[in-house]
């Protein structure tokens, strides 16, 4: 194990786990939950075979003969968090089902109450800034600014948290049945990669980002 999202196979190659991402907290307890998961042996599967630009492959690992990937399981221990990058809808709503279950349960990283960020509390989040989180709020206005459409969680446009949705991304939020606009006034979860133009932000680029909270 490279570290608690990667292991090294023994033909030298390097096995990046789809489908989640880690918190920076809990890494010991992760690291031992994916010691004890992966045998000596491992079923990869995956979109594609060729590795990224640091040289991983990114895959799905299934210990041999098991039904469960390593990912179902460290996320139904609470070690783990959804991604973005999952293309498949039966294989996210299985992933989004297992964070449910251990987050319902306060289970692992859950047991902590900073796990969702608040998007009332815009310094908060920029202390995530270049890392994964997932922000919780009331979607204050649904507005369009050029080529982009702003989900605002404020009033205060240049420093309140907010999610945004690239014209070029609209066409997969239309086939998926989604309006944006439909989110104003409604509590959000939004799921990414936090950045930081003037208040903090992350980059819809996919339908499953988004989450209605209560409905």
């Amino acid at each position: 194990m490279i570290d608690p999202q990667t292991i090294r196979l023994d033909d030298r190659r390097e096995v990046r786990l789809a489908g989640i991402e880690t918190v920076p907290d809990e890494s010991s307890d992760r690291r031992s939950a994916l010691t004890e998961l992966i045998g000596r042996h491992v079923i990869l599967r995956g979109e594609r075979d060729e590795p990224d630009r640091y040289g991983r492959q990114s895959a799905f690992v299934f210990p041999d003969a098991s039904a469960s990937s390593v990912q179902s399981e460290l996320l139904t221990r609470g070690h783990a968090l959804v991604s973005t990058d999952i293309a498949d809808r039966d294989c996210a709503a299985e992933l989004a089902a297992a964070e449910a279950g251990a987050r319902n349960a306060r289970l692992g990283t859950w047991a902590h109450t900073t796990v969702i960020k608040n998007a009332e509390s815009p310094g908060d989040i920029l202390t995530r800034v270049g890392q994964f989180a997932i922000v919780e709020g009331r979607v204050s206005s649904v507005r369009q600014a050029g080529g982009t459409v702003y989900l605002n969680f404020g009033r205060r446009w240049t420093r309140d948290f907010a999610a945004t949705i690239s014209r070029r991304m609209m066409p997969s939020f239309e086939a998926a049945g989604v309006v944006p606009k439909s989110f104003e006034n409604r509590r959000i979860r939004v799921r990414g990669w936090v950045e930081r133009r003037g208040g903090p932000r992350i980059e819809v680029l996919r339908v499953g980002q988004i989450e209605v909270v209560g409905d």
